[in-house]
């Protein structure tokens, strides 16, 4: 059995895991009221202590339920670069979520190489070498991959879309064949605004391509407008705060105004707890992004938004 045929042989048993975990958590919220939306914790959060080598990768799952009661994740290839076709790493890694019953929703990837390359020959290694992520995703029973839309800054902003559009479209045809999604991040540059974003969707025109808005990473553009503009094309949203208020609101994004535009684009998936602050510590930080949320999540259901 090669590579490939041990993961989405698993995939199948993963799914089942997943879903049955997702299933649990929607079927006893609807008993009463299906929730606006779920929270997950993007891994991220924690960028600090990982580099640090205070928390190991393998420990996240359990970090994650155990210290913020968060039964569902969003991985950073950075943190397993070396691993991706490790298939024991991988298969000891989803042993440990699942026993924390903890669902892997996404991989975030970086450091693959430029999907916009201006040398066609790199915009096609670039996609092949996202491909190991795609398949360690489909391994996990995630929904997605998160990648960059990387064009090399060479050209014309139209320029950059097409060829990033071409080397997207390639990786989305792969993710596609797993049954994942492919989404771009405003994540600096030409892809933190919103409207070059949606151009580069309507290039790549596949329905497995998407957006992960982020409420943060927009710089000089204006951050509600890009995550409407956005919302049309999500498959996940990522929740960044840096700083609270002693009301316990984030000072930078007014998290009431964006979870509105978030919910009436028909948005009610998983939000992505990225906490990147220096005042609290990381475990603090996601304590309070996931306090202001579920204050938001009642608020925001009563005035039925």
């Amino acid at each position: 059995m090669n590579r490939r045929q041990f993961l989405a042989g698993s995939a199948v048993a993963a799914a089942g895991t997943f879903f049955g975990t997702g299933c649990a958590v929607s079927s006893s919220a609807s008993a009463t009221k299906a929730p606006l939306f779920q929270i997950s914790l993007a891994e991220w959060s924690y960028h600090k202590a990982l580099f640090g080598r205070q928390m190991s990768h393998l420990d996240f799952p359990k970090v994650a339920r155990r210290e913020h009661g968060i039964d569902a994740i969003e991985l950073v290839n950075q943190f397993f670069a070396d691993k991706a076709t490790n298939e024991a790493y991988l298969a000891e890694f989803k042993r440990r979520a699942d026993g924390e019953g903890v669902g892997i929703k996404l991989i975030m990837c970086d450091d693959e190489g430029a999907l916009g390359h201006p040398d066609p020959a790199l915009r096609q290694l670039a996609a092949i070498q996202h491909r190991k992520w795609a398949d360690a995703a489909a391994y996990f029973g995630c929904h997605s991959i998160r990648v960059n839309a990387e064009a090399g800054r060479v050209g014309t902003p139209e320029e950059q879309q097409k060829r990033a559009a071409e080397g997207l479209r390639m990786l989305t045809e792969y993710c596609a064949d797993l049954g994942l999604n492919c989404m771009v991040e405003n994540h600096g540059g030409l892809a933190s605004n919103g409207q070059w974003l949606v151009g580069l969707m309507k290039r790549v025109d596949h329905p497995r391509a998407g957006l992960l808005p982020d409420f943060g990473n927009w710089y000089d553009y204006d951050r509600y407008l890009g995550v409407t503009e956005m919302m049309p094309y999500a498959h996940a949203v990522s929740a960044k705060a840096h700083e609270f208020d002693a009301s316990g609101n984030c000072v930078e994004t007014d998290y009431r105004r964006m979870m509105s535009i978030v919910l009436k684009a028909g948005y009610h998936r998983w939000l992505g707890i990225e906490y990147e602050g220096e005042h609290l510590s990381e475990a603090e930080g996601i304590n309070a992004t996931k306090r202001l949320l579920e204050r938001l999540q009642q608020d925001l259901a009563v005035a039925k938004v």
